[in-house]
């Protein structure tokens, strides 16, 4: 057979590795593990709780960013060895094993590549998602659980440790609404362009004359900041409410009031909680996230007035950026980059990640 010959591929690699590099700044990373890991060491790191799970957090999350970064490195190494076993070797498995490693270790120098426009001010944090169903009734709370289900599925494919802080299931089928944390490196920067307006147009399975039914649900994401901590918040300006958790129909899931709902009255905004099993674990829960969302508040009206001083105030995001329609045929679309599939099912599976780099990439576009 013919010599495989995939040097210009590989060296188009590894320019673009060097680039990564240059970007995520190895050498910054090998210093914040260091420090990190001997923050870890103390003997009396427990004796805080919430300030060792932060150090010892952080320093899992940078060590996987290094660790990914290493990987790439050998594998670029492992695969100019493939290549010269394979042309040595002189079969077709052989060179197909090597084509093989070459697209993947593609895929993975382009997601990372995508990761280095990720550099807002919050991106790099973990995020917290909440879903709520919209207009259409029942279907729409069986789509919230869908959307769900699609962003859990494609935590658990990438390996990112999930929690469930609240969910409430609406009374025939789905849920009204569900807050959830994605605790990884980037989680906010990657998920927020998932933010806004999401439309299922299918047969319902909720109508006996078999119509075709539009629904909608909302998808919100936000940053979980450390430094909400800052943000003051008067005990006059939060009503506390207390419940049992529940479970789908209604059912009471535990026998005390341990739930907590808080809302903040100048703002209206709302925060449940019902994860953790003690009422004073969902309040301290409940409250990081308030004092979060009342940060990104607080810097949005200071964005909004920096503009319209400016003279320049436009939407940059749609009410509606994304359509998964199941009949009369099959497609999911994002409306703002264009980028499309037609295999609905594989999406709602987890398969997210050409719409979210389609995502990532759109805005970085439209931000310049």
């Amino acid at each position: 057979m013919t010599d495989l010959d995939i040097s210009e591929q590989i060296a188009a690699l590894r320019s673009t590795f060097a680039d990564i590099r240059s970007v995520v700044g190895v050498e910054r990373l090998e210093a914040e593990i260091a420090d990190l890991s001997e923050q870890a060491g103390v003997p009396d790191l427990w004796d805080d709780p919430d300030a060792a799970q932060k150090i010892t957090s952080a320093l899992s999350h940078r060590q996987s960013d290094l660790a990914r970064i290493t990987s790439i490195a050998s594998r670029l190494d492992d695969l100019e060895v493939l290549v010269e076993m394979a042309n040595e070797a002189g079969d077709d498995e052989s060179a197909r094993e090597a084509q093989d490693e070459l697209a993947s270790i593609q895929k993975v120098l382009g997601d990372l590549e995508v990761q280095t426009l990720l550099n807002g001010e919050w991106d790099a944090h973990p995020a917290v998602v909440t879903i709520r169903a919209g207009a259409g009734g029942v279907d729409a709370a069986d789509f919230a659980e869908m959307l769900q289900r699609m962003y859990l599925r494609w935590a658990e494919q990438h390996k990112f440790p999930t929690t469930i802080m609240d969910t409430s299931y609406a009374e025939e089928a789905g849920i009204k609404s569900t807050t959830f944390e994605i605790d990884a490196p980037y989680a906010f920067g990657t998920l927020s362009v998932e933010a806004g307006t999401h439309r299922l147009v299918r047969m319902s399975p909720f109508n006996s004359a078999g119509k075709r039914q539009t629904s909608f649900a909302a998808v919100e994401v936000i940053p979980l900041i450390e430094e909400a901590g800052a943000i003051e918040v008067p005990e006059n300006d939060i009503r506390v409410d207390v419940f049992r958790s529940s479970g789908p129909g209604g059912q009471s899931v535990n026998t005390t009031d341990s739930a907590v709902r808080l809302t903040h009255l100048p703002t209206g905004i709302v925060v449940s909680m019902q994860n953790e099993k003690s009422q004073i674990q969902n309040r301290a829960a409940a409250m990081r996230v308030l004092q979060s969302r009342l940060l990104i508040l607080q810097r949005e009206q200071e964005a909004a007035a920096k503009k319209e001083l400016a003279g320049n105030i436009t939407a940059s995001w749609g009410d509606q950026m994304r359509s998964y329609v199941l009949a009369p045929y099959q497609m999911v679309k994002d409306l703002r980059t264009e980028y499309e599939v037609n295999n609905p099912s594989s999406v709602f599976d987890g398969d997210l990640d050409g719409f979210i780099n389609a995502g990532i990439k759109w805005r970085k576009r439209d931000t310049e």
